[in-house]
């Protein structure tokens, strides 16, 4: 097929969001030669060769100007992970975004996650799946993408949205796959994992989710109007996808499972494992995402899970590495390390952990 790309008199791309998935997505657009610009709070994650923009996207003026001059705009901002936050903040951004990109006629890509969807049918999940949210923060993403449709349909804006699940891959600092299970698996310790890891669930490598977005940014215009499910790699068990960073890491990481009842009192103490605790069901059922209208559009499927593994570990490495050092050097003076005492401690930091952790859009997922 053709390229399907917009005119070379394209000017600029703003970027609002540099976290995991905006900085990649940033990086990609640089390299094929566009101007970008990044809008966030602070310069952090913004690649060289983009123009920042620091500011507040719940401003209405600071949406104005940051996207002045822009041919489209990509929406990657993700509150933090809490309910309280989603309701406050994403109808904010979204608003801001769709009056700022639509008052200039900019196209208008948003990332959203897939916690509107509930996978009880047993159906592959693809972009007709009917909305059935089973929590407060899928209730709210509901609602935005309702929005983002309708403001489509009234002509406020030309808008497109790109769909994923649940992130790993390099900068995924705000997944499950990030510095409690990386540090826990770089010891030789077992990482804790709350949801069931024995189901298939579709994950998204960060950088395909990122190149989708430029994709459904650049593409004529015929894209717009939808939703389209980024492209993924086949479902598998989470257990077949930690055995992959195994392989690639060159020794055994362990799963610490925490059972349902134990996670649920955690959250009492712990908002965040509260927030984590409400969004297990989406493993208790196969979760599979059909990306194949993606695929026959652009001709482009996902990375190969050996090599997103690859790269993610040596991400990890680079990110978590000092405390492998500390733990072979542990090692040959002391021993075999402690096992940790209980899985309620390790629930407990994971919460507190994560917290701490930048998020871009998506869920544990998505941004």
């Amino acid at each position: 097929m053709g390229d399907g790309r917009l005119s070379e008199t394209v000017s600029l791309h703003v970027v609002f969001g540099a976290g995991q998935v905006g900085s990649h997505l940033a990086e990609y657009l640089l390299a094929g030669g566009k101007r970008v610009r990044v809008a966030k709070r602070t310069p952090s994650g913004i690649p060289e060769g983009a123009e920042p923009m620091l500011g507040d996207a719940t401003d209405p003026s600071f949406c104005r100007r940051a996207v002045s001059g822009a041919s489209v705009v990509y929406h990657c901002m993700n509150p933090p992970y809490s309910a309280q936050a989603w309701e406050e903040l994403m109808p904010r951004h979204l608003h801001n975004l769709v009056a700022a990109a639509g008052g200039k006629g900019a196209r208008l890509v948003v990332l959203e996650n897939l916690y509107m969807l509930d996978p009880g049918s047993g159906e592959p999940l693809h972009e007709r799946t009917p909305f059935d949210p089973r929590s407060r923060k899928g209730e709210i993403q509901a609602r935005m993408a309702r929005a983002l449709c309708e403001a489509h349909e009234r002509g406020d804006v030309r808008a497109v949205s790109g769909r994923a699940s649940d992130f790993y891959g390099p900068r995924g600092s705000g997944t499950y796959f990030a510095d409690l299970f990386w540090s826990a698996a770089l010891r030789g310790l077992p990482s804790p994992f709350p949801p069931n890891p024995d189901t298939p669930h579709t994950y998204h490598y960060i950088p395909d989710v990122a190149k989708g977005l430029e994709l459904l940014g650049t593409a004529p215009d015929d894209v717009t109007g939808r939703s389209w499910m980024l492209p993924c790699a086949p479902a598998e068990p989470t257990r077949a996808l930690v055995a992959r960073f195994s392989e690639a890491l060159g020794r055994d990481i362990r799963l610490l499972g925490l059972p349902r009842p134990l996670v649920k009192a955690t959250g009492l103490i712990v908002p965040f494992v509260r927030e984590i605790e409400e969004m297990l069901h989406q493993w208790d059922a196969p979760f599979v995402v059909d990306d194949s209208r993606f695929r026959e559009r652009f001709g482009v499927a996902a990375r190969d899970p050996d090599e997103g593994a690859r790269r993610t570990v040596a991400w990890a490495l680079a990110r978590y590495g000092k405390g492998l050092a500390r733990y072979d050097k542990e090692q040959a003076r002391y021993g075999k390390p402690q096992e940790p005492a209980s899985p309620g401690q390790e629930s407990a930091s994971r919460g507190q952990d994560s917290a701490s952790g930048e998020r871009d859009r998506a869920s544990t997922n998505t941004g």
